[in-house]
């Protein structure tokens, strides 16, 4: 079972993802996290992302493109895999299913999370640091023990305006991407509000076509 999630930043696909991806046998793969173990490990492909993000520069398409296919050659994706953080554009998801169908793979589902902009920016805004140990709590849905909580900072790029913005550009950019699936392979909508349990039910749901 070959999946991509889609649905704006904050709108709960990674934690989705870690949730099923056992139940399903198949490995979640994050673009992001892909990518930093790539540079953190010095592989071939990682050196060369990171030659771009010294620079400040975005990492080339096709770079990402071959990152994603060494990874879902592996073994464990061998029965399918959750794409989630990619693709963004409609160019990446054109590039992507061209490199699929090479390797005789398309995508089989697309799953898209809906979950207003009101909501993300209340997500988003209340996500929170903690410095010392790198974790990411959340403190309308995830407070952390009181000697914790007192060291929490906001990241910079969960304030209002920068939320806004990352809204914008995804709006801007996903209905090409949808339009791309609809015409390929069984795309569905699901509510991304509720539960982790409920969103998890309607995924499961989704993905076997109920």
């Amino acid at each position: 079972m070959r999946i991509v999630f889609v649905g704006p930043p904050g709108s709960g696909k990674g934690t989705q993802a870690k949730r099923i991806q056992r139940k399903l046998g198949i490995p979640h793969i994050s673009s992001g996290d892909m990518l930093r173990e790539a540079v953190s490990k010095g592989t071939a492909l990682g050196k060369q992302a990171e030659s771009y993000m010294k620079k400040g520069a975005l990492v080339p398409d096709s770079l990402v493109i071959d990152m994603i296919m060494e990874r879902i050659n592996q073994p464990d994706a061998e029965k399918g895999f959750i794409l989630d953080g990619f693709p963004r554009t409609l160019p990446q998801a054109e590039a992507l299913d061209e490199a699929l169908s090479k390797s005789d793979q398309q995508i089989q589902h697309v799953i898209h999370f809906d979950v207003s902009d009101g909501e993300i920016i209340a997500r988003s805004t209340a996500r929170r640091l903690d410095p010392e140990t790198g974790k990411i709590y959340n403190i309308k849905y995830d407070l952390p023990p009181p000697e914790i909580m007192s060291r929490l900072v906001q990241r910079s790029d969960d304030n209002e305006e920068t939320v806004k913005n990352r809204l914008a550009k995804y709006h801007e950019e996903t209905e090409a991407i949808l339009d791309f699936y609809r015409q390929k392979t069984n795309v569905k909508k699901i509510s991304g509000v509720g539960s982790f349990e409920e969103v998890e039910e309607r995924l499961l749901k989704a993905l076997k076509n109920e």
